[in-house]
């Protein structure tokens, strides 16, 4: 039920390395992009599909992101992609952030690939496609402390 939570115990803070954070990344399909409008933080909840390492999202002609990819040049834009799977009840679980340079998809048979892998949830065109090169990649994993950590 929404509002109610589990009693749990003290948690563990595990930081995660780049491959364990790329792999959790990975294994969800939503997550948040995060990069600056009119100088202020804009964050956009969207799906994506992680390729080769590289995070990519569908979007729209007209949308923020879009536009700011589309005028980035070499070597992108900055931005940041949160997605994580935490237990409301518990709030055990994951948190990973990738940080790094996001560029508009313009190859035809990349954009055709991107279309067929990432279907969007809103019942829109979208004939874009961004993809985000993470050059930092952190994350963190919290767990029952009552667990040893190997087992």
């Amino acid at each position: 039920m929404l509002g109610m939570s589990v009693r749990t115990g003290p948690r563990r803070s595990e930081a995660l390395d780049r491959a364990e954070a790329l792999r959790l990344l990975g294994s969800v399909s939503f997550g948040r992009v995060v990069f600056t409008q009119g100088a202020l933080p804009a964050i956009r909840a969207v799906n994506h599909v992680l390729d080769g390492g590289e995070i990519v999202i569908r979007t729209h002609e007209g949308a923020a992101l879009t536009s700011h990819t589309q005028q980035g040049g070499a070597p992108g834009v900055v931005v940041a992609y949160e997605a994580d799977a935490i237990d409301p009840g518990t709030h055990l679980g994951w948190s990973v952030v990738a940080t790094g340079y996001a560029h508009l998809v313009t190859e035809p048979h990349e954009l055709e690939r991107y279309r067929a892998m990432l279907r969007p949830w809103v019942d829109r065109a979208m004939d874009f496609a961004v993809r985000i090169r993470p050059d930092l990649v952190t994350g963190v994993r919290l767990s029952d402390a009552s667990l040893r950590p190997d087992g």
